[in-house]
């Protein structure tokens, strides 16, 4: 147990996979890391278990991606677009094989997120970090000199120089060193489900698609495991409430008439929780504060839609961790440029998951007719479609920057057929092409 006189240099809180991996790396290049997580064993989140092509590189540059493999991650090297637009034969015409995108990179990488998470944890304290789980009672006080108490039997105080708030979606570290988070409203709902009995889904193929009101994936997991996400209304908050909604979410997919019998999505069942969260998109102008800053989920996140969340926060931890390392400032002026570039990183992505959340998440008649077109356009090659979406795949640092102007996703909109439509929120006007 570390005593008011043990000051470590860095205090990460949440030892998930954003909090671990940056534990690891600065351990390894010589800091000494206290890493805090309020649980004692890691369980099934419903989130973070599919990882962009250009995720694996940020993984592999940091010399983690071999640690998360070792938890039997599966390369999905291949994409499906099964949707009820077209026949299964047809859409698996369109198969795209991801693992020509970059060289030696087998295509987007699936893991088992409490499994990732206990790795990483695990590669975290073989490589020089202190963990201790089981953490409650936070308390921050953001300063040149930050200072963390906590209980774990009994009361701690640690005066680190710098407090890493890893600590997710709903993060104290944010919240109580003052830094403000920015909040553009959904305009969908997600929803998943780890299942078992997929043993004849096969493990290189991911897919994605719509049919009636839901936009569906599947991202295998290996070993007989899919996880499932649908994106639904946001009227439909409660579509898998109650007891049986974890039932109704197997039975969902297993009567999807887009993807085939032989894939033997009639076989499978429950294996975990069914959790639903919102599309909401959120962001920190300046994710830091005077002796903290924030990783991950903590200083603001993209909308699942696009399935971005896991690669964006390797790309914090490679950001963040190669400045810590190679600068002994540590101010807050000095995590300007970290907070910047992430504050970009996620401008950009939210301009993609909005296009994309638009193309898939309509479901009307005029939302599927646009949706064909769109199917019909990226089939061709054509490059507006590329340039708009191509940062799903290759990360927003690799495009452009006229990849992410206004100018040309609503342009790729309106020539697929679009509609605006205006929400308030906040006091903002938000508009959405639809």
């Amino acid at each position: 147990m570390p005593s008011r006189a043990s000051n470590p240099d860095v205090v990460v809180v949440g030892a998930g996979i954003a909090g671990a991996s940056i534990a690891a790396v600065l351990a390894r290049g010589g800091v000494e890391v206290l890493l805090l997580e309020r649980q004692c064993g890691y369980r099934d989140r419903v989130r973070g278990e599919y990882m962009a092509p250009w995720g694996v590189l940020e993984a592999r540059a940091l010399g983690l991606e071999d640690v998360i493999r070792s938890t039997q991650a599966v390369d999905a090297r291949y994409g499906v677009p099964y949707d009820e637009l077209a026949a299964p034969s047809i859409a698996e015409e369109a198969k795209s094989d991801r693992s020509t995108i970059f060289p030696d990179i087998r295509g987007p990488l699936c893991a088992s997120h409490p499994k990732t998470c206990q790795a990483l944890a695990e590669d975290a304290v073989r490589s020089g970090a202190e963990l201790i789980a089981g953490v409650t009672e936070i308390h921050v006080q953001a300063a040149k000199r930050p200072s963390i108490t906590f209980h774990n039997g009994t009361r701690q105080e640690v005066r680190p120089r710098l407090i890493v708030g890893a600590d997710g979606r709903a993060s104290t570290v944010r919240k109580q060193s003052g830094i403000h988070l920015n909040k553009a409203p959904a305009t969908h709902v997600i929803a998943g489900l780890l299942a078992e009995g997929a043993s004849r889904w096969p493990d290189d193929l991911f897919a994605i698609g719509v049919e009636r009101d839901l936009q569906f994936y599947v991202f295998p997991q290996g070993g007989g495991r899919v996880r499932l996400y649908t994106c639904h209304a946001n009227e439909q908050t409660a579509r898998w409430a109650g007891r049986t909604g974890a039932q109704r979410f197997v039975e969902t997919f297993a009567n999807l008439r887009s993807v085939p019998e032989s894939l033997g999505l009639g076989d499978i069942r429950p294996a975990g929780p069914c959790g639903t969260f919102g599309g909401e998109q959120t962001w920190c102008d300046e994710p830091y504060a005077d002796g903290v800053v924030l990783l991950g989920d903590a200083g603001g996140y993209d909308d699942p839609v696009d399935g971005q969340g896991l690669s964006l926060a390797l790309r914090d931890v490679g950001q963040l961790s190669g400045l810590l390392l190679t600068s002994g400032d540590w101010t807050a002026a000095a995590l300007r440029q970290y907070g910047e570039q992430r504050a970009e990183r996620l401008r950009r992505m939210r301009r993609v998951s909005k296009t994309f959340a638009a193309l898939m998440t309509t479901f009307t008649d005029a939302g599927r007719a646009r949706r064909g077109r769109y199917y019909a356009a990226s089939k061709a090659g054509h490059e507006d479609v590329r340039m708009a979406l191509g940062a799903i795949f290759l990360g927003p640092d690799r495009m452009p920057s006229e990849a992410f102007t206004d100018k040309l996703h609503e342009s790729l909109l309106a020539s697929l057929g679009s509609v605006a439509l205006v929400s308030v929120a906040d006091g903002l006007v938000w508009v959405y092409w639809v």
